[in-house]
């Protein structure tokens, strides 16, 4: 992969150790640059100096997010911590949501130079193989969220709703099930134009792919550097105004929905969250202190 898409593995590796804290975790973060680098070969099937290059970038790119990003993480993780103790509020979770896409932001600036560097260096066979990578993973995406019906998609979409709600309160009562799953068919859900915005952001890719790769003119580094950020801000922030706004109303259902989950929690539900979420924290710190 390339562009805002190499960015993303590194990115999602990061976030695992807000969602669940484990051992596995903790060795799939000490190995996220070569599991982003096998990740990324798959798309853009690199050559042997664009794996060494890229090899040596992302082992950088993690080394600083453990020493720079991680103890930030661990702070994150204290402050849910505390709040989860109490009773809370949609803006008091999507406070949270909002510190936790900064640090993603971070990481995609850090990120940045090394993925400029690569999609310059793209030929137009790499090119070629990442659209047919995507028009693959797009094929999957549309039979997995447009072949079922309505009921089907409601149906698994609380299913990992009451999954990852499990993993930090343990089993929810028929109640909390129930707050689900009305949230989620108030929010509802239309396939068509996520897949809209899909095709989009593969096209945007592509097309800039093809830009900063060009010879005839080629473009300097600093043209090629503005491009590759212009992507990404789009990549971030849809210029579809529709589609972004539908973005931002999702965040601002889904922190309403957790606090309402949150504040229905029982004592003992309180209490094993905010054990979760101590256990958490103390694997960001470990993982921070570790070189």
């Amino acid at each position: 992969m390339c562009c805002g898409r190499i960015i993303g593995l590194l990115a999602a590796t990061a976030a695992l150790v807000l969602l669940q804290a484990c051992s596995a975790v903790k060795l799939a973060y000490n190995n996220a640059s070569e599991l982003a680098y096998w990740w990324i070969d798959s798309y853009a099937d690199l050559n042997e100096q664009q794996s060494q290059q890229l090899r040596a970038e992302l082992a950088q790119l993690q080394q600083w997010h453990r020493s720079a990003e991680m103890p930030r993480v661990a702070e994150l993780l204290k402050k849910t911590r505390l709040l989860a103790s109490a009773d809370t509020s949609p803006e008091q979770v999507c406070s949270l949501v909002a510190e936790a896409r900064s640090r993603l932001d971070a990481l995609i600036a850090r990120a940045e130079p090394a993925a400029t560097a690569l999609a310059m260096g793209m030929a137009g066979a790499q090119i070629a193989h990442l659209e047919t990578k995507l028009d693959k993973t797009t094929a999957e995406w549309r039979a997995e969220w447009t072949k079922p019906s309505p009921q089907e998609i409601r149906a698994k979409r609380l299913k990992t709703a009451v999954d990852r709600a499990e993993q930090f309160y343990g089993s929810l009562e028929e109640r909390q099930v129930s707050l689900l799953r009305n949230a989620i068919a108030e929010q509802g859900f239309d396939p068509a134009r996520s897949l809209s915005e899909r095709a989009r952001r593969n096209q945007d890719l592509l097309q800039t792919l093809r830009l900063l790769s060009s010879t005839n003119p080629r473009p300097g580094a600093s043209q090629s550097a503005a491009a590759l950020h212009a992507y990404i801000e789009r990549l971030s922030h849809s210029p579809n105004p529709v589609y972004h706004a539908h973005f931002e109303q999702v965040i601002q259902d889904s922190c309403k929905t957790t606090a309402l989950l949150h504040n229905s929690a029982t004592a003992e539900q309180r209490a094993r969250a905010v054990r979760k979420l101590a256990a958490y924290e103390s694997d960001a710190r470990t993982l921070a202190a570790t070189r």
